[in-house]
């Protein structure tokens, strides 16, 4: 199975890239078959993300399959698969006619800039994995956080300078206790809890447990975090190291 040429924004990032597959066929359990037997043979080499397939309810052989991959070049690792290249002529032995593809870059997905956000939380801010910053934050992301002095700053090497300072601080985790996504924003209330471990604004460590909550705007655009803003209950964080 080839693809066509696809997959990347004006910024050079790689996009999330999908496939719809449209066919028909009056052998769908044999087809299933070939699909199962393709994701057991594939088991930890392929690189699809999601796939969904769908019945038309006017034609019950007409068949269409959506097929969801982080990024056109992931989608041609799992094209050049040799189990990959068997399973698509399997399948069109049992198809009536050469299915069509239609190969899409993804320009806008709520939900996945939601599982972005959690990315952050989870994976950079609690995980320590500094280097995913650049997979999820624009370069000129700007950022809006009640702890620093200006109303704004700019640049993705603000999110790692604050990051490293927290986690230099605190052992911690994040519960992130709800989450909304509408349009281009996703809204994050979380709460976030650890070990006060080495100095934070002058503060020495003092070894406690603490637990502060707060609400994270994040807004995207193509996929990447663009500006974000930050409200937390520092008075209380303050007051369980000793501060107040």
């Amino acid at each position: 199975m080839e693809y066509p040429i696809g997959g990347r924004d004006g910024s050079g990032d790689a996009m999330k890239f999908m496939q719809i597959i449209d066919y028909k066929t009056t052998r769908f359990d044999d087809m299933n078959a070939v699909l199962d037997k393709w994701v057991e043979q594939t088991k930890g080499k392929r690189t699809v993300g999601h796939a969904v397939m769908g019945k038309d309810r006017t034609d019950s052989n007409h068949y269409v399959e959506i097929v969801e991959f982080p990024s056109y070049e992931e989608a041609m690792k799992n094209s050049h698969l040799p189990e990959t290249d068997k399973m698509f002529q399997e399948m069109v032995a049992l198809c009536d006619g050469m299915p069509s593809f239609t190969d899409l870059d993804v320009v806008r997905e709520e939900q996945q800039n939601a599982a972005t956000a959690r990315r952050f939380f989870h994976e950079i801010a609690a995980g320590g994995n500094l280097n995913a910053i650049d997979e999820v934050f624009a370069t000129d992301y700007t950022d809006h956080d009640v702890a620093n002095e200006e109303d704004s700053e700019t640049g993705i090497e603000v999110i790692r300078r604050d990051v490293t300072m927290w986690r230099g601080a605190f052992d911690f985790t994040f519960e992130l206790d709800r989450q909304v996504s509408e349009g281009d924003d996703v809204v994050t209330l979380w709460t976030m809890s650890g070990k006060h471990k080495g100095e934070f604004m002058g503060i020495p460590a003092t070894g406690e447990q603490c637990t502060m909550t707060g609400t994270t705007i994040f807004r995207f655009e193509d996929g990447m975090i663009k500006e974000g803003w930050w409200h937390f209950d520092m008075l209380r964080l303050m007051r369980q190291i000793g501060a107040v």
